[in-house]
């Protein structure tokens, strides 16, 4: 069962869906904590993919693990790991997100901007 450990701040603007894949043979550690009052951090195992929300302007670190150590391997800007447009990316639930990182496909209903009335 998906638990909630650090939601989206409220005042998140446009969150963007984004996809890390762990190619290496090493564990990683992903982690986010460049945003204010948030912070994400989740263990990565060799070939997973981690599907997660974040806002476009937060970094992803990503630490390799070694013997009772991590290095800081890569930092990654989280827009170019978006895998939808923002505009029709919506709020997915940490159930939605968790059948994603299993690899099964969801339907994911896309917000359309409202007409303006006259």
């Amino acid at each position: 069962m998906a638990q909630i450990f650090d939601p989206l701040p409220s005042h998140s603007d446009n969150p963007i869906l984004c996809c890390y894949v762990n190619a290496t043979s090493h564990i990683q550690i992903a982690r986010i904590s460049n945003v204010t009052n948030w912070y994400f951090e989740r263990v990565v195992f060799p070939g997973q993919r981690l599907v997660f929300e974040a806002i476009p302007a937060a970094h992803l670190e990503i630490h390799t693990g070694m013997m009772a150590s991590a290095i800081l391997s890569d930092t990654i800007p989280c827009d170019r790991l978006c895998i939808q447009e923002e505009v029709s990316t919506p709020h997915l639930t940490e159930q939605d997100l968790e059948r994603l990182n299993e690899g099964d496909d969801i339907e994911v209903a896309k917000t359309e901007p409202a007409a303006a009335t006259p």
